[in-house]
């Protein structure tokens, strides 16, 4: 049974936010990005992760696709659903969307490392993280085949 998306992030577009060309720059959408991760690896994570502070997260890939433009003051929802769960890492897509209309204005996939911070290597993930990421892992169907 697919798992389904959660919201990590809802926000506006600051005109402090936005580019000589009245757009929100880039950076904006990384650093919204980046939040709304936080939310998602936390809830993959769990909370007994909140008192080991010697493990912890590193992206290793992130790709933007820009599909409209954002201007100051539109209101933003960012979904985010596990695309993939592996030994170690989790893929994950992050759609943000205008909250009002829904018009969707990027998608972010990223693939992140579960991190032994002191010993500066990967380590696998858990039955528990396994198991919460699964309960986000969205099947995605495209040309005619569902895939995970």
């Amino acid at each position: 049974m697919p798992g389904q998306s959660l919201v990590t992030y809802v926000g506006v577009a600051h005109p402090w936010m936005c580019d000589i060309m009245g757009h929100m720059n880039v950076r904006h959408y990384a650093a919204m990005f980046d939040d709304a991760s936080f939310q998602l690896l936390g809830h993959i994570a769990g909370a007994e992760s909140l008192a080991d502070t010697s493990r912890g997260w590193a992206d290793v890939r992130s790709e933007v696709e820009y599909k409209h433009e954002t201007r100051a003051g539109a209101l933003l929802t960012i979904r985010s659903r596990v695309v993939r769960a592996g030994r170690s890492s989790v893929t994950f897509d992050q759609v943000m969307s205008g909250s009002l209309d829904g018009v969707v204005h990027a998608i972010n996939r990223t693939v992140s490392v579960r991190f032994d911070l002191v010993g500066r290597r990967t380590v696998a993930l858990d039955a528990d993280m396994l198991a919460r990421a699964a309960a986000l892992q969205v099947e995605i169907v495209t040309g005619g085949q569902t895939v995970s």
